[in-house]
């Protein structure tokens, strides 16, 4: 089993001590169960972004105000569960709503300041996200689109590379040095934000193949919150990417 979402890794369902697959007591992880709390892990996120984007006021130039708080405390809170679900996994049916309430804040904000610059983009970058996952997920279901060792490991390396630029550009940005071409509005720019879109996208086939795997081998209940989350990770990815490629596309305009 292997996912390029840090969350969903190989070992997710292991023992450290034995190597051998956890198992719960008489409680095994579910298809349905997955499903259930990762609508439920949505619904919050959707909660708490309409309320972050009802306190966040637009002026009558695009101008946003209140929206740092919102924007700064569900990202830093948010990375803060994430980390502590993905390493005490077992914590998960706690840290995983809090994530999600706390990833709303952060989407909530963020949407609003892209809206403010480019009206009508938050409904079509949802509308992408939830399109491409029930596409994808037919795809998986139908058999269109497997999840072979080979798909897996260059989905886990474009990640990888994509990781590794995101983060030289956030350690440039102090320096105030950007990376040319890839953030802006041009073909090599839009060239990139498919690239990322794409392999953002194909991560939701890794997903849904590992969380079957998990399902497979009777991992205990309380991984499917576990495999709600790491769905959900890259979800969010997903839409922030959406809404990079759309931003760049209307600038153009």
């Amino acid at each position: 089993m292997r996912s390029g979402n840090p969350a969903l890794k190989e070992s997710t369902f292991l023992d450290l001590g034995s190597g051998a697959v956890v198992t719960g007591n008489g409680q095994a992880m579910t298809l349905n169960g997955t499903v259930n709390k990762t609508g439920f892990l949505l619904l919050l996120t959707v909660l708490t972004a309409a309320f972050a984007w009802n306190q966040i006021e637009i002026g009558p130039r695009g101008q946003v105000s209140g929206a740092g708080l919102y924007l700064w405390g569900g990202l830093i809170g948010g990375l803060i569960m994430s980390l502590v679900t993905t390493f005490k996994k077992e914590w998960s049916p706690i840290t995983a709503p809090m994530y999600a309430l706390l990833e709303g804040f952060f989407l909530g904000a963020i949407s609003s300041i892209f809206e403010a610059r480019f009206p009508g983009i938050v409904i079509q970058a949802v509308m992408l996200t939830f399109g491409t996952l029930f596409a994808l997920l037919a795809a998986y279901r139908t058999g269109l689109i497997k999840a072979t060792e080979n798909f897996k490991l260059g989905v886990v390396a474009a990640t990888g590379g994509i990781a590794l630029v995101y983060l030289a550009s956030i350690v440039l940005r102090m320096f105030n040095i950007e990376i040319p071409y890839i953030h802006q509005s041009g073909i090599i720019g839009i060239g990139f934000s498919l690239f990322v879109v794409v392999i953002a996208a194909l991560n939701l086939v890794l997903d849904f193949d590992f969380i079957e795997n998990g399902v497979e081998q009777g991992a205990p209940k309380y991984m499917e919150w576990y495999g709600a989350f790491g769905l959900m990770v890259t979800l969010v990815w997903l839409y922030i990417e959406f809404l990079r490629l759309l931003s760049k596309l209307q600038s153009r305009n």
